[in-house]
């Protein structure tokens, strides 16, 4: 599965998830640029050899993030590959949750999807060749208590990924969603603190619980993910659009 000649372009690269998918899509001969909001991680990828090159941005900031996707492709090429994985989380009762918390992980997991993929979706269409990978969750295809709103982003990023795909299909571009359970990030074990500290419990416990919910009993690795994106980014993927691909350790 060579990605030989590809110009990948990754939001939230620097840590987790993005990191691990642009060292591996580096890995299968892509030239990976990697964006986010802060430039040292960013930085060390690079300098890791995991991308080719990097940029400051935020998805929500529709001019910015298309000024980095105009910047990529005069270095690197016309853009192939997309991967949709900027997030955030923030957790609560629903009943005490402010709109303000909702229109944050809309327009970061939703409308930050949407600004990048309607940057480099024409250009895909022109050549007759994309992949357009969203990181969404598990938290896409069922409920969990207390992040109804990131909840509600990711359900909307997979009906995304769903309604896109129909629409290209037949053009040569694939629109598919991966969905990792419990990821060991630096997101998950922020999220441990938080509910430790919010309920006086120990991390090691906090931690415990999300590992006993997967049949594999421990987390999510985030090169398993990255691993599953590569796939879908190949040629071999071909056939392959409109998917959800669960990552999550028989928790589903």
């Amino acid at each position: 599965m060579t990605l030989a000649g590809k110009h990948a372009f990754v939001t939230g690269g620097g840590r987790g998830i993005g990191r691990a998918v642009a060292a591996a899509l580096a890995r299968a001969g892509a030239a990976v640029t990697v964006i986010g909001r802060s430039e040292a991680p960013l930085r060390e990828a690079v300098a890791a050899g995991e991308a080719a090159g990097c940029g400051v941005a935020d998805v929500t900031d529709v001019v910015e993030l298309k000024r980095q996707v105009t910047a990529a492709e005069a270095a690197r090429g016309p853009i192939a590959i997309l991967i949709n994985n900027a997030g955030s989380a923030e957790s609560g009762p629903f009943i005490k949750a402010d709109p303000s918390v909702f229109r944050t992980m809309w327009n970061v997991h939703l409308m930050g999807a949407v600004y990048a993929t309607q940057a480099v979706l024409p250009g895909m269409l022109e050549r007759g060749f994309g992949r357009i990978v969203n990181v969404a969750s598990t938290a896409g295809l069922k409920g969990y208590a207390y992040v109804s709103a990131y909840c509600a982003a990711k359900h909307a990023l997979v009906g995304l990924t769903r309604a896109l795909a129909a629409e290209t299909a037949a053009r040569g571009v694939t629109v598919n969603a991966v969905c990792p359970g419990y990821t060991d990030t630096d997101l998950l074990r922020d999220n441990i603190k938080r509910v430790a500290a919010k309920t006086g419990r120990a991390q090691a416990d906090v931690l415990a619980e999300y590992e006993r919910d997967t049949l594999i009993g421990r987390l999510i690795q985030p090169e398993e993910v990255a691993a599953a994106v590569v796939y879908l980014c190949s040629p071999e993927a071909a056939a392959v659009t409109g998917t959800t691909l669960a990552i999550t350790g028989g928790e589903m």
